[in-house]
């Protein structure tokens, strides 16, 4: 396939010299996205010579159609990370993605996460009555990776010793998916840590029993997948379950304190949460996208785009996209937008998602009993060429006395 920067594109196809991947419009993108999303179906970002889908329909459109827009060349914009995470589910198609991601959902199934229920909502009611005590803490490190943490490591079974890196890692990889800037460039050295430790911590005798790290190696001693390719399946679970939820657990906690009539119609009626968790992820999607290449010549709404070509498809801009939410820079816990596209959707959806919206859940229920409003005393964007989140979200609560 030809390389997706040598192309020239005619006068007829919608370009831009919009840089979705500078800080300013990192820190605050929805301006960049609608300027995108109102040039057409598919533009072309002249700075890095590729295409960006922002539209809902679009990005739906390359998500679901993966003949046409094939991640077996990679997801991500750059081609040495492409080939790190070559052969892992997330960078496969077909076939091969289907025996892939039999492998690492299989413990990630909602029969199979019932076992970890219980111990989610207790870790939950722990830490919100903790936290809740000293009445002012940093939700972005205090509060939104205790979750994630505690119960992914002990299920994935990895060794302890290199857990207390396993968050630097996580958010420095999501660097490495975008374009080769500054950030990505500064982050290899920290991905080739992980990349070290899932090599030489993914062995037999090293892993609990039983644990989902332990599956993927028996899955490869059943031939079902080759054994070069197991440091990158592991990086399928530490990265997705970690980041993603933490990012989102600390946009929710910034939403509700920015929206104190939105916590009051939770407190007020639990039951909405799980449809305040999908209005969360619509508002502050935590991966804001991912790209693919065009396997075909690819009409788009009267874009064509060309065989070979790279696409970015922006999740959080689709489900920012006013051609498919009203209003949708609005938060209102009510909306309950089940088809946001947050995690994906396709073959390609997210594995983890379950996981992910049990958790959330699960804190939130936690805190709508315990919490009567949060306060922001201070706030610091993580700056992320493709996650959204919080480096610093200090806050305080109003404790429910009743």
């Amino acid at each position: 396939m030809r390389d997706a920067q040598l192309f020239i594109v005619d006068h007829e196809t919608p370009s831009s010299p919009i840089d979705p991947y500078a800080d300013e419009i990192l820190a605050d993108p929805w301006d960049a996205y609608e300027k995108l999303q109102d040039m057409g179906p598919a533009v072309w970002l002249e700075k890095y010579g590729m295409f960006a889908l922002t539209r809902y329909d679009s990005v739906v459109r390359a998500l679901k159609d993966a003949t046409a827009f094939s991640s077996a060349s990679g997801v991500m914009m750059n081609d040495p990370m492409n080939a790190i995470l070559r052969g892992n589910t997330l960078c496969s198609d077909g076939s091969d993605h289907q025996r892939l991601r039999r492998i690492t959902a299989k413990p990630l199934a909602p029969t199979v996460l019932n076992a970890l229920k219980s111990e989610i909502y207790a870790t939950a009611v722990n830490v919100a009555d903790r936290l809740v005590e000293k009445k002012t803490f940093c939700a972005a490190t205090e509060l939104a990776t205790v979750l994630p943490v505690e119960i992914v490591a002990n299920a994935v079974g990895l060794p302890l010793q290199g857990r207390e890196r396993m968050l630097v890692w996580a958010e420095q990889m999501y660097n490495c998916f975008g374009p080769l800037n500054d950030r990505a460039r500064d982050a290899f050295p920290v991905l080739g840590e992980m990349m070290h430790y899932a090599a030489t911590q993914a062995v037999r005798g090293k892993l609990k029993p039983g644990s989902w790290a332990d599956g993927i190696i028996d899955a490869v001693e059943r031939g079902e997948a080759d054994q070069d390719v197991l440091p990158a399946l592991m990086i399928d679970y530490l990265g997705p379950s970690l980041e993603t939820t933490i990012s989102a657990i600390g946009s929710g906690i910034w939403l509700f304190a920015r929206n104190p009539e939105e916590w009051r119609k939770v407190r007020d009626d639990p039951s909405c949460i799980p449809s305040a968790v999908n209005e969360i992820l619509r508002m502050e999607t935590p991966l804001q996208g991912y790209s693919r290449l065009a396997a075909r010549d690819y009409d788009m709404d009267g874009v064509t785009l060309p065989a070979g070509a790279r696409a970015i498809i922006f999740f959080g801009a689709a489900n920012r996209d006013k051609r498919r939410f009203p209003d949708p820079h609005r938060f209102d816990v009510m909306r309950n937008p089940m088809d946001q596209v947050a995690f994906g959707t396709g073959p390609h959806a997210c594995i983890g998602l379950h996981l992910a919206k049990l958790e959330m859940v699960a804190l939130f229920f936690a805190l709508a009993t315990r919490v009567k409003q949060f306060h922001i005393e201070e706030e610091v964007r993580n700056i992320n060429n493709t996650l959204r989140g919080f480096k610093r979200l200090i806050v305080t609560v109003d404790a429910d006395d009743s």
